[in-house]
């Protein structure tokens, strides 16, 4: 692999130590910049020339990406992208024009300027709304990827009921982005509701509203002309 695939497979930018890890010498990175095939976007840190990635912002404001402009380079849910950069700088002031977050607290990511998938989680329940914040946690732990109890575990306090009630919304098992909309929905309504209830005869359905309404929120079958009543 050259070393622009090598960027190509990481977003776009890396840093100099993880190319040299990579088996790139500092001749190597030299002659690409020279080449015009890599550019330096500050001291130590590199990008391809045509990247306009948040990944390169974050190395060129030297910050990690953390809250909602992090859910991609984890591949979680989202209802909408990030307008605006979500960064830890450190005690740094944050830049002009981002949000910046608190000091990051767990192993960042192992080569995007991303902080760690704890750190966004938290960020994310203290920042964003809560709908917003809990498609990105109900994904997260969906998947297996970090525990309920363990973010449970790292807000405690007053300061932190806002997040906690995120945590709350949390579902042990949601197929879809939707299916964790709807179920915040319908509990909201004070609805009596069970999740992948299996009925004889039909197989199992994603929601059985007060023990008669079946909702189902994806899959391609229902989306078949026959399933479709005008």
């Amino acid at each position: 692999m050259n070393v622009v695939d090598f960027l190509a497979s990481r977003g776009g930018t890396a840093a100099a130590a993880d190319l040299g890890r990579a088996g790139f010498s500092r001749h190597r990175i030299a002659k690409a910049v020279g080449d015009g095939a890599l550019l330096k976007i500050r001291r130590g840190h590199y990008a391809l020339p045509q990247d306009s990635s948040t990944y390169r912002a974050a190395r060129e404001l030297n910050g990690l990406l953390t809250c909602l402009s992090a859910a991609p380079g984890y591949g979680l849910w989202t209802l909408a992208p990030a307008k605006r950069l979500h960064l830890c700088v450190g005690h740094r002031s944050t830049p002009p024009g981002s949000v910046g977050h608190g000091r990051c607290r767990h192993p960042r990511h192992p080569y995007l300027p991303v902080a760690g998938l704890a750190d966004v989680l938290i960020h994310a329940m203290n920042c964003l709304p809560q709908l917003e914040a809990l498609v990105m946690v109900q994904c997260a732990v969906g998947r297996g990827d970090i525990a309920l109890a363990f973010l449970r575990g790292k807000l405690g306090g007053n300061r932190n009921a806002r997040a906690r009630s995120v945590l709350d919304l949390v579902i042990p098992r949601a197929d879809s982005l939707l299916e964790v909309l709807a179920n915040t929905a319908f509990s909201r309504a004070g609805l009596q509701v069970r999740r992948h209830v299996e009925i004889p005869g039909v197989g199992e359905v994603d929601f059985l509203v007060e023990g008669s309404i079946v909702v189902e929120t994806d899959g391609a079958p229902h989306l078949e002309p026959g399933q479709v009543k005008p």
